[in-house]
């Protein structure tokens, strides 16, 4: 699941997520812990401009140190970058500051990528905000190579170059953290094709993933890659049980059984990792919400 609080867009963020703050991340960290969540995920935006700021909000949590902190309280779950927004940086920079992330939390991190939409953080970093496209591909290319084995990693690009610099901690996971590709563009649906271990899927509704999906796998076939990606996708809201309020005509609630019975027919297109995010009125109904989806949901989607 994404995290909440750590992201507030109007379009997604409830009420209660205003006040909250580091206290509440962490007990819904330590909930995902101990409920069987895949991963918790953290997304990026460095600053946000005055025309977005009232859809977006400024409220963007850094992905690196919000994920390092939660490292420190959890045992098990994954920590994944939904997404990064690497081509704002320089290769060796997001190296460093994720390999030490996958090194100190012991080998959980996924490196979620994506291309960024925000031209006015472009432009105060100095990033060509129409060739962001081209930076993302050569960046996700100097990244599988900085992320290797080697602490020394050679890279040759058009934008970035380097050899004979070394960097430690390397990451635990070896030969690298995987690299998943977000977005639904033909672009990044051909990006995650060519050069992403997983493919994060954004906005795509469930008639429109079988035809993503098979274009993905054409792709990569094209590309010779023969390892499969890691499908995901994001599901709609989820509420477990009768909720009592007014959870949004969108929102996939009810028994147990519906639920996981509506959710495996992702499984049948060729998905293989489902984002979750629960309708909530407060941190603790959420995290009762997760633990009922762990509890009684998700043992009715695995096998």
């Amino acid at each position: 699941m994404q995290l909440p609080v750590q992201s507030q867009s109007a379009l997604y963020a409830e009420s209660w997520e205003a006040a909250a703050g580091p206290v509440d991340l962490v007990a819904i960290a330590r909930a995902a812990d101990r409920y069987g969540f895949a991963y918790i995920a953290c997304c990026e935006h460095i600053a946000i401009p005055r025309r977005l700021a009232e859809a977006m909000s400024t409220v963007w949590y850094d992905p690196v140190a919000t994920l390092a902190h939660l490292a420190a309280v959890t045992e098990r779950v994954r920590l994944l970058s939904h997404v990064a927004v690497v081509g704002l940086k320089h290769p060796l920079v997001t190296a460093k500051q994720y390999a030490t992330l996958d090194r100190l939390s012991g080998g959980r991190l996924i490196l979620g990528v994506g291309a960024g939409h925000v031209a006015e953080e472009f432009e105060a970093l100095g990033v060509d905000f129409e060739r962001r496209g081209a930076v993302l591909d050569e960046t996700v290319d100097a990244l599988k190579a900085a992320l290797g084995p080697e602490e020394f990693p050679k890279f040759a690009g058009e934008r970035f170059a380097f050899e004979g610099l070394g960097q430690a901690p390397r990451p635990v996971q070896t030969p690298r953290p995987p690299v998943w590709v977000g977005g639904s563009s033909p672009a990044a649906v051909r990006r995650a094709a060519e050069r992403g271990d997983g493919w994060l899927p954004q906005g795509d509704r469930r008639a429109e993933l079988p035809a993503q999906i098979g274009k993905l796998r054409r792709l990569r076939e094209a590309a010779g890659i023969d390892e499969p990606a890691v499908i995901g996708t994001i599901a709609e809201p989820l509420y477990v049980g009768e909720p009592g309020w007014e959870v949004g005509r969108r929102t996939l609630s009810g028994a147990p059984e519906r639920i996981a019975a509506s959710l495996r027919e992702y499984a049948a297109m060729g998905v293989a990792q489902i984002q979750v995010r629960f309708r909530c009125r407060s941190r603790s109904e959420l995290t009762d919400q997760m633990a009922a989806f762990g509890t009684d949901v998700a043992p009715m989607l695995n096998g």
